[in-house]
């Protein structure tokens, strides 16, 4: 009887407020390289959320409810600690263009100085989802802007919902 095969499994994190199609398409694209991903929304992060994390893992969880490898969660503190309890191999991120470089590329270093067992693996976003980001799709969304196509159809329903409140004045 052969040794049972470890599986390969990667960790992407981010914000995802909210998760876009290129998002998605980087986990579909990771999936084809590792035997699961989880995307982990950061409960820390510095930015100002438009959605709450709950409502973050609720889209993520219905946009991948029908895709087999994928897992939802969120976590706290170091990325790299995290992706080490889960008992994972890698970090996956995605690059659109030049200007996300840099900065990945300093996360990948420091995460690789704290915890050397840990890989980052970058993909490049197809080229159909290169200009889309969360922040472009929130301003869009804001003043009225269609995003269908270019979200998942959950985003599309929960950003009209946010914006038709905050211009109702509810």
């Amino acid at each position: 009887m052969g040794a049972l095969k470890k599986k390969k499994i990667a960790v992407y994190p981010g914000s995802f407020d909210p998760v876009t199609n290129g998002h998605c398409d980087i986990v579909w694209r990771g999936l084809r390289l590792f035997d699961g991903v989880i995307v982990a929304v950061a409960r820390n992060g510095s930015k100002n959320p438009l959605f709450t994390v709950e409502e973050r893992l609720e889209m993520l969880r219905e946009t991948f409810k029908d895709t087999p490898g994928v897992e939802v969660d969120s976590f706290d503190g170091l990325l790299v600690n995290y992706v080490a309890n889960r008992g994972a191999d890698a970090i996956l991120r995605g690059l659109r263009a030049v200007s996300d470089f840099e900065y990945e590329f300093q996360m990948a270093l420091m995460n690789r100085k704290l915890n050397k067992n840990i890989q980052t693996v970058f993909l490049m976003t197809g080229l159909r989802w290169i200009f889309i980001s969360s922040s472009i799709i929130k301003e869009a969304a804001q003043f009225g802007g269609q995003t269908r196509g270019m979200v998942p159809d959950i985003v599309c329903e929960k950003l009209q919902e946010k914006f038709s409140k905050s211009s109702s004045g509810v």
